[in-house]
């Protein structure tokens, strides 16, 4: 039975787990492009493309009738990576075909914190070593092994203890790189740091990383669940600084906006999956047919319309922009292709202009463990209207601060 608009809202509330002391709670009633419209009509422009995930926009009508030709097909048929399903197997190619080095063997996940958990078990077992690396501000997801990689102990206190033979160490320290040692068996880093406040590491650091990393044998695990497919400029982030990992891993727009997370290797290294023992990672869901459908439609898109490329030439010109506006209500601004942060003075400040913002019809919030940094991703496809309309927007809500 259809409820009335403010009835879904209170049932949202009392029934769906909330996570937050105050919701967005708009009633969705269709998304296209940029903009998401609710059930009263009202048009929203989603700066944060469902937090990564519409790369090519909501809704692509590619996207679409993929889905709906998969879904006349067939759905969910065996447990994963026993059966060759079409649209797997064409996405994996895909990716194959893409990725940075001999990166050429996928196993797709539901997530990215999935994928993480499969990264990291990969690791452990094709080194047998134990020890696993992280940096500080990084978010990776919310199970128990990503978690405990993160870089936020509030984050993590309340469900210690985490994995054992952890090590964070500080971001874009070149002096600290020598703690990686023949005991490591992994280092998880994002090549921009998202949650952490869209951090940019300078020219060295990774390069420095993955030399530290082939020195002593551990592998360099990239996580571009939010920097991959064009986001910054590049198809995956670690371009930028010309560094290949050992295993890449992808989600967010991965699916085209439906749930899908792998992670890619060489041929040995996620050979170590299938013996000793064989089923060595397993998941039922992992790279469901009608999501790997919809991933290969939106990748075949990203690259025909060289959205990477756009993403870059418009972050630029954009960033300028609102250095420009921003400089009045003394806000920094930084970013890489169409990843972008404005840093406040105070969470107060933030705050006020994340709800300014959102009464104009803006989708923005701050970054997860920065309160003070609010983080700008739309889809790459937003138009130079949209994005005089956001500025406009922005100036007003900074003049009134």
């Amino acid at each position: 039975m259809m409820q009335a608009n403010g009835n879904i809202k209170e049932t949202f509330l009392r029934y769906v787990c909330q996570t937050s002391a105050e919701p967005l709670g708009i009633v969705v009633a269709r998304a296209s492009g940029s903009e998401i419209w609710d059930a009263e009509g009202r048009r929203y422009l989603d700066l944060l493309a469902g937090m990564g995930v519409a790369n090519i926009g909501h809704c692509h009508p590619e996207v679409v009738r993929a889905i709906q030709a998969q879904v006349e097909a067939y759905l969910h048929v065996a447990v994963y990576g026993e059966v060759a399903q079409r649209p797997q197997v064409e996405l994996a190619r895909r990716l194959a075909e893409i990725a940075p080095g001999d990166l050429s063997v996928v196993y797709f996940a539901n997530s990215g914190a999935e994928a993480v958990e499969g990264a990291l078990k990969t690791a452990r077992k094709f080194t047998g070593r134990p020890g696993l690396v992280g940096f500080h501000g990084a978010f990776h997801g919310d199970t128990f092994g990503a978690l405990s990689l993160g870089g936020n102990p509030v984050y993590q206190q309340p469900f210690e203890p985490l994995l054992p033979q952890i090590e964070r160490l500080p971001f874009d320290d070149l002096g600290v790189l020598n703690k990686i040692d023949s005991s490591t068996a992994a280092v998880i880093v994002e090549p921009i740091q998202g949650e952490g406040g869209v951090r940019i590491p300078g020219r060295t650091f990774l390069p420095a990383l993955r030399q530290r990393c082939s020195e002593v044998g551990a592998l360099l695990i990239a996580d571009e669940v939010l920097t991959g497919f064009g986001r910054t400029g590049k198809l995956f982030a670690c371009e930028h600084w010309q560094v290949t990992p050992d295993i890449l891993v992808l989600a967010k727009a991965l699916g085209g906006g439906m749930p899908l997370g792998g992670f890619v290797g060489s041929r040995a290294v996620m050979d170590t999956l299938s013996h000793d023992p064989p089923l060595a990672h397993v998941t039922t869901f992992g790279g469901h047919p009608v999501s790997c459908a919809a991933g290969l439609a939106a990748l075949e898109v990203l690259l025909a319309e060289r959205l990477p490329e756009r993403a870059a030439t418009v972050g630029a010109h954009w960033l300028e922009e609102l250095g420009s506006i921003a400089v009045r209500a003394d806000c920094a601004v930084r970013g890489k292709g169409l990843l972008m942060a404005l840093e406040f003075q105070t969470p107060e400040a933030t705050r006020r202009f994340v709800t300014g913002c959102f009464q104009r019809g803006l989708i923005l919030n701050w970054t997860l463990h920065r309160d003070t940094v609010v983080r700008l991703a739309p889809p790459l496809t937003i138009t130079e209207g949209e994005i005089r309309h956001v500025n406009a927007v922005m100036a007003e809500v900074f003049a009134l601060a």
